[in-house]
């Protein structure tokens, strides 16, 4: 178990098993990619079913926060005390090799485990939205209407600590078996592109 105060604490649950060259427990590198990308997916359990589902997560210093409409089942979770994991992942290259096995992507990925409380205090509510908002667009705040006591009631706004977490990333060009080398088939890396099709 990591106690270091620039990383996130880990255990068997959290820790990266597979590749472990890849992974990091630095707190910048799981932070850097929450703010860059301020959507993850989290996963709960309710009576024995798993349940995942994206939502907004915004970082304010050591704390994360999502919001949800008020007496949801996640909102109960939290506010019983109960852990929620939270995944973010950004492929941003595919990675193509002279072999079909050999195919892979480059990505970040982190996977952190939460436990949190709500926010119910009306400045401490405001302040928390002010901050994503003015991370998107810097200024913003000013411009727009802020919460009302009727927006306030109805959205749950959830207040995370991370308890442990880890960091993931692949970057470079394919792994080639060395017989593979001579095979008139080009490889390298390439940009992630949304794929279209007809509808």
């Amino acid at each position: 178990m990591s106690n270091i105060n620039d990383t996130l604490p880990y255990s068997p649950k959290s820790q990266v098993k597979r590749v472990a060259k890849r992974a990091s427990y630095r707190k910048e590198k799981v932070f850097h990619l929450i703010d860059d990308l301020k959507m993850g997916h989290v996963g709960f359990n309710v009576d024995g079913q798993v349940f995942v589902i994206p939502l907004t997560v915004w970082r304010v210093e050591e704390h994360l926060y999502i919001h949800v409409m008020n007496k949801s089942r996640l909102q109960r979770l939290i506010e019983s005390g109960e852990e929620v994991c939270i995944s973010f992942a950004e492929c941003n290259e595919w990675v193509m090799s002279k072999s079909a096995y050999h195919h892979s992507a480059n990505y970040r990925s982190a996977v952190v485990y939460c436990v949190g409380e709500r926010v119910t205090e009306a400045e401490a509510f405001d302040d928390a939205f002010k901050e994503v908002i003015e991370q998107v667009e810097e200024g913003r705040w000013a411009q727009v209407r802020p919460p009302n006591s009727k927006e306030r009631k109805a959205t749950a706004l959830l207040k995370l600590t991370i308890r442990e977490g880890s960091f993931k990333r692949r970057e470079g060009g394919p792994n080639e078996e060395p017989e593979d080398m001579a095979l008139p088939v080009w490889h390298g890396t390439k940009p992630v592109c949304p794929f279209h099709k007809n509808t």
